[in-house]
């Protein structure tokens, strides 16, 4: 079976190969696995597990960083949703052999967050908003892709694993910086970045702060990339079945 990844930012395909392509394509890492790089945001996400899924992928994994929405969450853990809610309120369980089957897996190296996965379709910046969405949904994580993804799997009677590590804890505002550096794409611009660093040096330190988090996370995506092949290997000579329930 081909084991299809998603990924939204160019620093989240770097913990799984060290091979550059284009946003919007996708290359086998391995004889298994073929890697999508999508760009930001729940359009971006559709068209890349669109794209894996007609080169052949019957699995799909949203795999990157992402939110707390709980206050128990810090830089660097590790969450393996077990169901998803979208930005009308809708909500998908994920009920698979092969996501109990991950969790026991990844858990062997350290503790892994499941619960529900909230879709945004823009980058929540306050911790008071990411506190308010807790309470709306009883998300503990957040991000802009999962859902999207997930989507697709559904649509094709695919198996679907959204795997996450966070950057941002719930009561971390993120700098302005992040903001005023994005293009339309939702790519960081390392020009307007600088200018605005040069003119803002007083958000220096939250950036600073912003990117230890981010190489937490990076580093225990790292390690779980490492498990791919033996999450993969499940059920390889059998049939494996995923529902989602609305």
């Amino acid at each position: 079976m081909i084991i299809g990844i998603v990924v939204a930012l160019p620093e989240e395909l770097g913990t799984l190969t060290s091979k550059n392509f284009e946003k919007g394509h996708c290359v086998f890492i391995s004889d298994k696995a073929l890697v999508a790089y999508s760009g930001a945001g729940p359009a971006n996400a559709q068209a890349a597990a669109e794209l894996l899924v007609s080169r052949g992928a019957s699995r799909l994994i949203s795999w990157g960083c992402a939110a707390a929405l709980d206050s128990s969450l810090r830089p660097g853990d590790l969450t393996l949703a077990d169901s998803l809610i979208d930005t009308d309120n809708v909500r998908m369980d994920i009920a698979s052999d092969w996501h109990s089957h991950t969790r026991n897996i990844l858990s062997v190296h350290g503790v892994v967050h499941t619960g529900c996965l909230a879709e945004s379709r823009h980058i929540v910046s306050l911790g008071k908003d990411k506190k308010q969405l807790h309470a709306k949904t009883g998300a503990i994580v957040l991000d802009m892709e999962s859902v999207a993804v997930a989507k697709i799997a559904r649509q094709h009677s695919l198996p679907f694993l959204a795997i996450r590590a966070i950057v941002d804890p719930v009561n971390m505002n993120l700098p302005r910086a992040v903001h005023r550096s994005l293009n339309d794409q939702g790519d960081v611009v390392l020009s307007k970045l600088l200018i605005f660093l040069a003119l803002h040096p007083i958000e220096l330190p939250g950036l600073i702060k912003l990117g230890l988090h981010f190489n937490a996370a990076k580093n225990k995506l790292k390690l779980v990339a490492q498990q791919l092949d033996i999450i993969n290997a499940f059920g390889q000579s059998s049939i494996i079945t995923q529902s989602f329930h609305e």
